[in-house]
């Protein structure tokens, strides 16, 4: 494709401007809702988000990314996909419902009944409009999609808060988590104009199906292995206790795990277009996990060193609890920001049963390890947590990238670069704080070390680790992308 890298930087540069939005209003929804409703309010809607979230991972079975991936899908084979998620999407609606009662006898709590049946709605919402979202990632549209997903996040953002204010406690949550598939179904439908036929028995489904098979049993285990410890936290430590793990958990992991989604949705598209062109892909990949390195790592750092201050500045007092917890979680942010982009790697190269293999072996590991860890509470759980999955990163890679035209010691070299940048700005910052950031309050405090370390770090990026020539490169294509939009728009139609 001529323009792929064009579209590939657009697209790019599109989802981390809308990240940016986006994670400015998580930040301050959380920060206002973390003041309007009490941990209990989250730990609610958390028990039944553990077990909801776990049928979510069905609620495509795998067959958005099957048609992203493939390289030719024809509108017989929308359509089937079409219906097969509608089906899909309702009859999880109706597990939830029929779960509900069993959901609230495992956590001691009959409010859980209500807020699983009103969550179910959300898997209906999300399917009618998910092949409507492949369309447009298939054809790169990531501007459009972009401006749906800031869209919901407002509309979702002001009903939990509105809700809130209104005194609707864990229901204005539950509200605003119903609220962003249904306004991104809508927006998808909208921006595609498109519309299903009716589905057909013989379109080439076999293959479509089976590797979203695949997908979504990776997917499963998966979430198994990173999600069972909030249902045990649940169960065996109540509510309060789940809903202070849970918002540390969620803070820490506001910027980055939309940043990895965002970024995960232009790399897998455009790397998916060069499966039969290793050398472009593998040059396009490493730029990707570059640039998305750059990003995670600082903020990861910022999170472990700065946690009081991050806690009491975004949650407020009441929170403080949370901050151990936050701190002890922060290097997972550092190993989802490294072995993440796998996620996009391996599929595009279709190497879905290697990603299966891999977290086949993984989840027995990380679950094992915050059972033991349970008795000794949420910290316990945290740190094995965290252990487990720094212990699993570098493994991980070796195997995954095993034949393929990627070697291990591509990912080291691209992570060591951003990493001898974070550690020599992380001291500086520390410095700083010691000698004159004691006697400020927390939130000009947290603004002197964090202003101190992005300025160090964004410096060394530039000028010290080789980093400034893929920007160079990236502000490059950009202007190549606006040059030819600009010579587009200047030629008469039909010429």
């Amino acid at each position: 494709m001529k323009d792929l890298k064009e579209k590939t930087i657009r697209g790019g540069l599109a989802r981390i401007c809308a990240q940016g939005m986006e994670f400015l209003l998580r930040l301050v929804g959380l920060m206002v809702l973390a003041r309007l409703l009490t941990p209990m309010d989250f730990g609610l809607v958390g028990m039944v988000t553990a077990f909801t979230g776990f049928l979510t991972l069905f609620r495509d079975f795998g067959l958005s990314s099957a048609a992203i991936q493939s390289i030719n899908v024809t509108e017989e084979q929308f359509s089937t996909l079409f219906w097969i998620n509608v089906a899909v999407g309702a009859i999880l609606g109706i597990i939830a419902t029929a779960f509900a009662p069993a959901i609230a006898a495992f956590y001691h709590d009959r409010r859980l009944i209500g807020v699983t049946a009103a969550l179910s709605a959300g898997f209906l919402f999300n399917a009618v409009g998910v092949q409507h979202g492949v369309l447009l990632q298939r054809e790169m549209r990531f501007t459009i999609v972009a401006q749906i997903k800031v869209i919901s996040l407002i509309l979702g953002t002001a009903v939990g808060i509105g809700g809130a204010l209104a005194g609707y406690g864990y229901w204005s949550l539950v509200a605003m988590s119903i609220t962003f598939p249904l306004v991104i179904t809508i927006g998808s439908w909208m921006a595609t104009g498109w519309r299903p036929g009716r589905p057909h028995r013989r379109s080439g489904m076999r293959s479509i199906m089976r590797f979203g098979g695949i997908v979504t049993l990776t997917s499963l285990v998966g979430y198994l292995a990173t999600n069972l410890e909030k249902i045990l936290l649940g169960r065996f430590w109540g509510p309060d206790v789940l809903g202070l793990y849970g918002r540390a958990y969620q803070l820490i992991n506001i910027p980055t795990d939309g940043l990895n989604s965002s970024a995960g949705e232009v790399a897998f598209s455009a790397l998916s277009r060069l499966q039969d062109s290793p050398t472009r892909l593998k040059s396009y990949f490493l730029k990707g996990y570059a640039l998305v390195l750059t990003i995670t790592l600082p903020i990861t750092v910022t999170c472990a060193l700065f946690a009081n201050d991050v806690i009491a500045v975004f949650l407020g007092p009441k929170w403080m609890p949370a901050t151990p917890l936050f701190r002890l979680l922060a290097p997972t942010i550092l190993v989802f920001g490294i072995i993440n982009p796998l996620n996009w790697l391996l599929p595009a190269l279709g190497l879905v049963d290697r990603a299966l293999k891999l977290v086949v072996v993984f989840a027995p590991i990380m679950i094992v390890s915050y059972i033991v860890a349970l008795p000794f509470g949420p910290k316990g759980v945290a740190f094995a947590y965290s252990a487990v999955m720094l212990l699993w990163a570098i493994p991980a890679i070796g195997w995954a990238v095993q034949g393929t035209v990627f070697c291990l010691q591509d990912f080291l070299t691209t992570i060591s670069r951003p990493l001898v940048s974070t550690i020599a700005a992380a001291s500086c910052a520390v410095g700083v704080r010691l000698l004159w950031g004691q006697p400020l309050s927390t939130l000009p405090r947290l603004v002197l070390e964090v202003g101190v370390f992005l300025a160090i770090y964004g410096g060394l990026t530039w000028f010290v680790t080789g980093q400034k020539s893929l920007y160079i490169d990236l502000l490059r294509g950009l202007k190549g992308s606006r040059s030819e939009a600009e010579q587009s728009a200047l030629t008469p139609s039909g010429v």
